[in-house]
């Protein structure tokens, strides 16, 4: 197959958005009649997930709790990731922004946990020893559709509490279970650590198809079982997708854990990769290629198992003790196995067409993107422009687009 040009299309999603992010932050924090007295210190959890606007999040929090006289600092919850070590956390938050220079509170990262009453909860319950020690916890975190399973508690407020204020050890005791652990066992340790720990609000926020922050919300402790799954519902409306539900092949510029928690969203991609789990009917891809990752990953490649060929630039720059660490945690191995590798990107391509029966370059229903959390500019064949040119909401830009630049590399994209 000589496939020698695609076309540029661009998807228009609702684009909802908060135009002033710090003052939005600042009004729900002071509208939350949760209080700092004076002399309190105050752990600040912070994930690892690539969230829009993060160190702004961060800082006005921190401002919020100074300007009450509270004493805060900031405190990783990420459960095994960053290599399962405090260093390795520190440096995920820097990675994104987030150090003491920039948010104005020092970030105090330990490993260490201590054991909470667990009631009926099949496992033990760990938090934070840093974050127990003071004398209240506030959460910020992003609420979205998970990518390993879908429950009333997913991507969120609840996970940050159960897994990432829990350290490796609880991640390690929740992911023993399974999917189970995740979609029932995860609630229940967060329910045990909102009765037994100290946490005082959660800081929820929902993003929109762009990667853009549409919506804040200053939880009470209280409300939080109540309120996150609704907060989920409005991120699950306002993910992006691809145009259409059946291709040959997707080509995936990057993938990292500034992307997604498995470099490329299960969700959009329609793989999931878990024994005994069914995987999705939509969107139904024969072959997916990964051309790279992102330098905001550092090396960790969780997630490439979901592909089937990989280029050797992207082969070569897989940090393996970063990746393991964070795949085998899950148990879900399939996710950490290593694709087909492919010496160019024009032989990563040609294999992908070849294994999906893609017939012709005029038939191949085949699409290029940057990564899975940018939908809106796009490359397509000409067969899948040819379906989706009449859609309400798709627009073509320009004649086409070379696939090849003059080296055999896949040309820039022009987004």
């Amino acid at each position: 197959m000589t496939l020698s040009r695609m076309f540029r299309v661009q998807q228009q999603f609702a684009r909802p958005r908060v135009e002033d992010v710090a003052a939005a932050i600042m009004t729900e924090l002071r509208g939350s009649g949760v209080l700092v007295r004076p002399g309190e210190r105050i752990a600040i959890a912070v994930g690892s997930r690539g969230m829009s606007d993060l160190p702004v999040l961060v800082r006005q929090t921190v401002a919020w709790v100074k300007a009450q006289g509270g004493l805060p600092f900031i405190v990783p919850a990420m459960g095994s990731h960053g290599g399962a070590t405090a260093e390795g956390q520190t440096a995920v938050l820097a990675r994104y922004g987030v150090t003491e220079e920039s948010v104005g509170a020092p970030v105090r990262s330990s490993m260490e946990v201590v054991e909470l009453p667990r009631g009926e909860t099949r496992t033990p319950v760990y938090f934070d020893r840093l974050a127990s020690e003071c004398d209240g916890t506030i959460l910020i975190n992003r609420i979205k559709p998970h990518t390993s399973f879908h429950g009333r508690f997913e991507s969120g407020l609840m996970k940050m509490m159960a897994i990432g204020l829990g350290k490796h050890a609880q991640a390690l005791a929740i992911h023993a279970l399974g999917v189970e652990g995740l979609r029932e066992v995860m609630p229940e340790v967060g329910r045990q650590i909102l009765l037994h720990a100290n946490v005082r609000l959660g800081l929820a926020v929902v993003e929109n198809a762009y990667d853009e922050i549409m919506l804040v919300r200053a939880l009470p402790a209280a409300d939080i079982p109540g309120e996150e799954p609704l907060l989920l519902e409005i991120a699950r409306r306002n993910m992006p997708c691809l145009p259409v539900g059946k291709l040959d092949v997707l080509i995936v510029d990057e993938i990292g854990k500034n992307i997604s928690g498995l470099g490329m969203d299960p969700n959009i991609i329609g793989r999931l990769k878990i024994r005994g789990q069914p995987e999705p009917v939509w969107p139904d891809i024969g072959m997916i290629v990964i051309r790279d990752l992102t330098s905001e990953t550092h090396g960790n490649a969780a997630g490439m198992g979901l592909a089937d060929i990989i280029t050797r630039r992207a082969y070569d720059k897989i940090d393996f003790q970063a990746t393991y660490a964070n795949v085998l945690t899950t148990g879900f191995l399939e996710r950490a196995k290593v694709p087909v590798i492919a010496a160019t990107d024009r032989e990563a391509v040609e294999l992908a067409c070849r294994a999906a029966g893609a017939g012709s370059a005029e038939t191949v229903r085949l699409i290029r993107i940057r990564n899975t959390l940018h939908l809106d500019d796009l490359l397509v064949s000409e067969a899948v422009l040819n379906e989706i040119k009449d859609h309400a909401g798709l627009t073509r830009l320009g004649e086409f687009t070379p696939v090849w630049d003059e080296t055999g590399l896949m040309a820039a994209l022009p987004i």
